[in-house]
């Protein structure tokens, strides 16, 4: 598995920006939306494309394009939203598929809820897009998830994560075979009793869509 942090002055602005209580609801989704977009371009580097004939105005050339099956992009609900549109933005030929998960705040441990998935993954590039990799549970069953149904090549894009959660995803995927990375704008601290991210910015979903 291999872990990027985006080292970036405008990355670090925009957390900035995220992390401070005073940033009301509005303002967070459009900063998020514009940090997945940064945070998308390193994502998607290794990108499938494949030779594409074009004519410009002067003369016939070779481009690329992407590959056939297409991206899938996979939004963990419903935190994951608020970074869709920043995904869409840079790859608007992907499809969409959504994952409903929740995280037990006893156990800690990630349940299910919802799938809208394609049932055959098989050759798929997927792109998670999840704010926190906080414990690492709810990404690490995501990213089994995606695997068990075929996807040969998995990218999670975080706004944050902590080593724990990287900690205990090279621990839980570790049987699998497949290319696997994490690009996040920040690695924190550490997690707190309660499994929120020190220094963090609080519960992403709260933050983007109010308190439900």
């Amino acid at each position: 598995m291999h872990v990027h942090v985006a080292d970036h002055p405008l990355v670090a602005h925009k957390l900035t920006y995220l992390r401070d209580k005073r940033t009301d609801s509005p303002t967070f989704r459009r900063l998020a939306e514009e940090l997945v977009t940064l945070l998308a371009y390193e994502a998607t580097r290794d990108v499938r494309t494949e030779p594409f004939e074009i004519e410009t105005p002067v003369a016939r050339t070779t481009g690329v394009k992407l590959s056939s099956p297409k991206p899938l992009v996979v939004p963990i609900l419903r935190a994951g939203l608020g970074m869709l549109e920043g995904m869409v933005r840079l790859l608007p030929s992907a499809e969409v598929g959504f994952l409903g998960m929740q995280r037990n705040e006893e156990t800690l441990e990630a349940i299910t809820y919802a799938n809208r998935l394609p049932d055959d993954l098989a050759g798929r590039q997927c792109y998670v897009v999840d704010p926190m990799l906080a414990t690492g549970g709810t990404l690490a069953m995501t990213i089994r998830y995606l695997a068990d149904r075929g996807a040969d090549d998995i990218t999670a894009v975080t706004l944050l994560a902590t080593p724990e959660g990287i900690a205990h995803l090279e621990h839980e995927l570790a049987d699998l075979d497949i290319p696997i990375k994490i690009v996040t704008g920040a690695m924190d601290e550490r997690l707190d009793e309660k499994g929120y991210i020190v220094p963090g910015l609080g519960d992403a979903g709260d933050r983007l869509y109010g308190v439900v």
